[in-house]
């Protein structure tokens, strides 16, 4: 499959793009920097520059039949959105995008942490949320993660969607490589099309 890394130098992005080739997928990284995607040359992988707040720089890497797997985070408040709009407006096949539990359409199964992640979030809240509804009308799948981590991927992980979710545990985290492997499980074998799914850990 070809797929299409966005924020590749990330660290989600990183994850993202080591599964895929493992996974033996073709894969075009874009980041503003592709020098700092940290990841061994190889055949199947194409580094390219990209930047959401430069449409023409996203739709020169993605066609119609790209499926897109985004690790843009939340940096700066509009760049989430910016992203959204520049990756719908290319027209792929199919959006893949990282977003966060307790917020927006996973407020309510969240519970009671949703405020405080609010609070965290801040100015960058609003623009999250519209970012994912920007990626659900177009028929993407978002995933809301729970607190992020590094580490090796769970063993006993699953994804689930909002009817199975369960109340937002802030003392709990899920790791990067966790989080991409259901993304990329998301991009082989289509189960969440147009809505939210949570990967979670045993």
């Amino acid at each position: 499959m070809n797929l299409i890394i966005l924020a590749a130098s990330g660290r989600t992005g990183l994850a993202l793009t080591r599964q895929a080739l493992r996974r033996g997928h073709l894969v075009t990284a874009i980041a503003r920097d592709p020098e700092r995607i940290a990841v061994p040359d190889s055949d199947r992988l194409r580094k390219v520059v990209g930047d959401v707040n430069d449409p023409a720089s996203i739709a020169a890497v993605i066609d119609a039949e790209s499926v897109v797997l985004s690790g843009l985070g939340t940096d700066r408040a509009g760049g989430l959105l910016a992203g959204a709009k520049a990756v719908v407006a290319a027209g792929p096949r199919r959006i893949i995008w990282l977003g966060a539990y307790g917020t927006g359409e996973s407020t309510a199964a969240a519970g009671e942490a949703s405020g405080v992640l609010a609070k965290l979030l801040g100015d960058r809240l609003g623009d999250k949320v519209e970012a994912d509804d920007a990626i659900l009308v177009a028929g993407g799948t978002v995933f809301h993660a729970g607190l992020l981590a590094d580490g090796p991927e769970s063993p006993g992980r699953r994804t689930v969607g909002l009817d199975s979710a369960p109340p937002f545990d802030l003392g709990t985290t899920v790791t990067r490589e966790t989080v991409a492997a259901a993304m990329l499980d998301e991009a082989e074998t289509p189960r969440f099309l147009g809505v939210v799914a949570l990967p979670l850990t045993e």
